[in-house]
């Protein structure tokens, strides 16, 4: 059903070819007035992907959830949380969705479950079957059993009262981690897998799939060597016996969108889930270059210079160009909107996020557009602790205040506004009407206040905007084998403001210049570049000459794409 490939073969399977839309429901756009995002929202924006020209959509969960974390806390992994609907509703978006050739990818959350899962309850109670679901410890209620953190902060561990034990947490306190040591949690989590194959998934995106196995005994974590305890649950020791077996038993043989997000991963462990003799996933999503501005944490900071992230991007493009696949995104649910991070969101907020499309979808690699992206949305005002909804950023603020590194929530508010991921959950911009168009209620979440000026609407009516740019972006990806197969060289590596690099696949060429920084700059064409016979075929700068001379002027955040012919004829075809 891809529009480039409705089936493919080993060395060209669909989902290389494709790109992803991720939708976060929550947000995206509801349908009954009740503030919430919904499935059936989803599905009247179907002919809005559809002229978009996406290939696949990425469904943030919509499972029964007690909602602690926006839903990647599930009490149900058969069942629709019902302010999204139900399964018919469900039902409704697939359908839309096969119907113009857009495949539909789950969430898949299996490294812990809502602590109101049964399973919890009757590992709880140590039902028979269930005592060792989850990661049980003895010990006294003052003194956790190890010293692992929580990624959200704090202790990994909860002590329950009612077992009268402690259970590790590598998330929120409910949120459980399985003991995937179980036999039965793997029957039981392959059954649900092969359950949603039946309903006619098209895929999964594995929520923190590397973490799921844990080294024995649980020793204490080295405190000196950032989040504690993560050399003992990231890439753990059996985690590709566990994916290899999920493979065996459940996705062999199927034409499935596989992509783990592999928090803490190298290219070597990349290549050991995705290489030929892997795991048999798709590709992972690595933090490498979203985590490179990060101090002791995400909330600590620090300006990157442009030429460590081309190192980084440029590693892993070498990395798994041969052994795997990469995926290609710059912003998701979890990460503050790209324009604001990696872009410039005032004088040149337009121009940016088309220069971060190009990158995105000129990248060897699958690219991912997180809803809101294609239009150029920004982060948000977030003028008091009680506007926020995330559970991370309230941890981040509640600990600030009561370890005295903050007075008040005004002291940390830049670094909020910066970094939290309520950025990425404002709800989808529409229209300029109440509310951004999202909804005929009162928001869950507050929606940026520039929705006047940014949003689908207006976007859709000027040639010139981010959406009709990404429309352009990705036909011409749909249109080049080039740009998806073409092997990467990084050129000018130590330049400072310009990230430029070379695609080459049988005898075509391309030619890629991207000034990221918001001063005009020059560029010279490295000699080893033939400019002959390269032509322009997509830029977000009127005057761009047609063909490459030898100095580029560029102009802030100017972004060039040019391509030899294809070998089928045209530069377009």
């Amino acid at each position: 059903m891809s529009r480039r490939n409705a089936g493919g073969d080993d060395d060209h399977p669909w989902w290389k070819e494709a790109v992803v839309y991720q939708v976060y429901p929550k947000s995206f756009n509801d349908s009954d007035g009740d503030g919430i995002g919904d499935l059936a929202g989803l599905a009247r924006r179907a002919d809005y992907l559809d002229d978009l020209g996406v290939d696949a959509v990425w469904l943030c969960p919509v499972y029964g959830s007690p909602m602690a974390d926006n839903g990647y806390d599930i009490s149900d992994y058969r069942s629709i949380h019902p302010a999204y609907g139900d399964m018919d509703d469900w039902r409704q978006v697939r359908d839309v969705l096969h119907e113009r050739d857009i495949r539909l990818v789950m969430d898949l959350v299996v490294n812990h479950t809502s602590d109101e899962h049964e399973w919890f309850r009757r590992s709880r109670r140590e039902e028979d079957g269930y005592a060792d679901y989850y990661h049980w410890r003895e010990g006294e209620p003052d003194e956790p059993p190890n010293n692992w953190e929580s990624i959200f902060g704090g202790p990994a561990w909860s002590y329950d009262e009612a077992r009268g034990e402690w259970y590790l947490h590598l998330f929120d306190e409910k949120q459980p981690d399985l003991n995937w040591r179980n036999s039965a949690v793997r029957e039981d989590v392959h059954g649900m897998m092969q359950w949603w194959l039946d309903e006619g998934v098209d895929g999964f995106r594995m929520d923190v799939i590397n973490l799921i196995s844990k080294t024995e005994g649980l020793p204490d974590g080295d405190p000196d060597a950032g989040l504690t305890g993560a050399e003992h649950f990231m890439n753990g020791p059996r985690v590709h016996d566990r994916l290899r077996e999920m493979h065996d038993r459940v996705l062999d043989d199927r034409d499935l969108l596989v992509v783990g997000e592999t928090p803490g991963a190298s290219v070597a462990d990349a290549r050991e889930y995705v290489g030929p003799n892997g795991d048999g996933l798709s590709m992972v999503f690595q933090f490498e270059h979203v985590t490179v501005d990060h101090g002791d944490d995400k909330w600590t900071t620090a300006d990157v210079p442009l030429a460590e992230f081309k190192e980084i991007i440029a590693k892993w493009q070498a990395g798994l160009a041969d052994e795997g696949w990469n995926s290609v995104y710059l912003s998701n649910h979890d990460q503050p909107r790209m324009v604001s991070r990696f872009g410039d969101d005032g004088e040149y907020r337009r121009k940016s996020a088309k220069l971060l499309g190009t990158l995105t979808h000129t990248l060897q690699g699958t690219p991912f557009v997180y809803q809101g992206e294609e239009i150029g949305m920004t982060n948000a005002p977030f003028e008091s602790p009680d506007e926020l909804r995330d559970v991370e950023a309230k941890n981040y603020v509640e600990r600030a205040v009561e370890h005295g590194e903050a007075d008040c929530y005004e002291d940390i508010r830049e670094t909020v506004e910066a970094t939290a991921r309520d950025n990425a959950r404002t709800p989808m911009q529409w229209s300029d009407d109440t509310h951004a168009g999202f909804t005929d209620g009162e928001p869950w979440i507050e929606c940026n206040p520039n929705y006047a000026e940014v949003n689908v609407e207006r976007a859709r009516s000027d040639p010139d905007s981010v959406l009709n740019y990404y429309r352009e972006l990705i036909a011409l990806r749909h249109e080049r084998d080039l740009l998806v197969y073409g092997e990467f060289e990084l050129l000018a590596p130590d330049d400072p403001d310009v990230f430029a690099y070379s695609r080459r696949l049988d005898g075509e060429r391309g030619l890629i210049v991207l000034n990221v920084a918001a001063d005009a700059t020059s560029f010279d064409v490295p000699a080893e570049v033939d400019r002959d016979g390269l032509e322009l075929v997509i830029a977000n700068a009127d005057d761009a000459p047609a063909t490459v001379p030898a100095t580029l002027d560029l102009d802030p955040y100017e972004a060039r794409v040019y391509l030899t012919p294809s070998q089928e004829g045209g530069v377009g075809q």
